[in-house]
């Protein structure tokens, strides 16, 4: 924590970049982070104590320039406004967050990499992230490591975890992979989970499901011999 007379003279977040300005080279860093923002605002609906940003500044005191910041792909923070002061987020600085830092950051591997298994570990473990997702589907061999890796700061160093999901008491939800399909397009997507390794479902995968019980109860009653679409009183 920076003494109050240091804080004053760090940047406002008005006067700092909302990012880096470098440009993703593949679709799936923006939209597989926002699926889980999506499904932050669901499951956390009823919650005003948490942030996740997409391809946001993290500006912080731990590097060699606070105005130099870090940006994951996605981060999350807990203890923080959902809202800041009820308006939306340009960046994210530590010191403008009560020293919050976030407790989770994804980074996902591209066609140019991006220094995810050293640079960026070395600045999260400095900084004090406690979960570092680092997700590969695609050049994991070229890399030489998994296609999914969860490391949790263990006494200042990151272990590699190995279960999948991974729960995290810390935050009070667990992370992993699955298969599923979103606009009409079935690909491998990231997800939170509960501690007993349910997925949690997307709007829409809810709807469908609902859909899908409707229909097993028409069915049901026509096995019956009951019309479902003339019940009495209907």
């Amino acid at each position: 924590m920076l003494p109050s007379d240091l804080k004053i003279a760090l940047p406002s977040t008005d006067e700092l970049p909302c990012c880096d300005d470098i440009p993703v080279d593949n679709e799936d860093q923006n939209f597989l982070p926002n699926v889980l923002l999506f499904l932050l605002n669901s499951i956390w609906a009823n919650r005003m104590d948490w942030f996740f940003g997409v391809d946001m500044a993290v500006y912080h005191t731990t590097g060699v320039n606070p105005r130099v910041p870090v940006v994951p792909d996605a981060f999350l923070s807990l203890g923080v406004e959902r809202k800041k002061g009820g308006k939306s987020r340009k960046s994210y600085a530590v010191w403008e967050e009560n020293d919050v830092v976030p407790i989770l950051t994804l980074e996902m591997v591209s066609h140019t990499p991006g220094g995810e298994y050293e640079e960026k570990l070395a600045i999260y473990t400095k900084l004090g992230v406690l979960y570092y997702v680092i997700y590969n589907p695609e050049f994991w061999r070229r890399d030489q490591h998994q296609p999914f890796e969860v490391y949790k700061l263990v006494n200042g160093n990151y272990q590699l975890q190995i279960s999948e999901p991974l729960w995290m008491p810390e935050i009070g939800l667990g992370i992993g992979r699955h298969q599923t399909v979103i606009a009409g397009i079935q690909q491998e997507f990231l997800s939170w989970y509960d501690q007993q390794g349910n997925r949690y479902l997307t709007d829409a995968e809810q709807v469908q499901q609902e859909r899908e019980r409707v229909e097993q109860l028409a069915q049901y009653l026509r096995s019956l011999g009951v019309d479902p679409d003339n019940l009495p009183g209907k």
